[in-house]
Parts: structure tokens; sequence; C-alpha cells
């Protein structure tokens, strides 16, 4: 016979480990909200992010740097979120993104882009 799969949707694996159940228990009254909002509202204000981060220099640079550390830590949750239900080839795209994101905001810390 086949495991239950507890109502989950075919192809979706549940939570393989204690801390990764709790993440999940934890990101959900957000992500509710999230998906309460127009889906135009997450994608223009991430959007607005990364163009700010991307646009600060010279004495502004430390603010571009949160900016695109904001970026980098929601693409990052996502990524990790979706993780299971991912395939290699998606899994390796995505954190090359965060990765990136996450180093190009180390970057404008310390001034040099």
């Amino acid at each position: 016979m086949a495991k239950p799969t507890g109502g989950l949707p075919k192809g979706v694996r549940g939570p393989t480990g204690s801390s990764r159940a709790a993440v999940e228990r934890r990101s959900m009254p957000l992500l509710v909200t999230l998906n309460r909002l127009p889906r135009w509202i997450v994608v223009v204000l991430m959007g607005s992010l990364l163009f700010l981060g991307l646009i600060q220099t010279g004495d502004l640079a430390w603010l571009g740097g949160i900016c695109l550390a904001i970026v980098a830590l929601f693409l990052g949750w996502l990524l990790a979120l979706a993780w299971p239900v991912l395939p290699v080839q998606a899994r390796l795209i995505r954190g090359i993104v965060v990765a990136a994101a996450a180093g190009i905001s180390v970057l404008k810390f310390t001034g040099r882009f």
C-alpha cells in the first residue's frame, strides 16, 4: 500500500525534519499575509529594493547594502521553503541568485561596488 501523504498534492513531499517543520510553521503567518496582498506589491517592493540597492554609491553605499541584504534574505527564505519540491537545476540557479545578491550586498557594505 502507498504511504498516506497527509493531504499534500501529488509530487509534494512533507517536511523531512523537525527543524524544517519549525521553519515552515513559523513562516506560515507571513506566507498567509503575502498571499492576501495583490501579487504586484511584492514584485514592485522587491524590484524597488533591488534597484535602490544597486544604484546607491558613495556615502550611501551602506544603504544599498541594506536593500540588497533584504532582497537576498527574502529570496533565500523562499528558496528554503521551496527546496523539497525544486529540481536540482532550479536549486542551483536560485542558489546562485541568492549568493550573488548577498555578495553584492557585502561589496556595497565594504565600499567596493
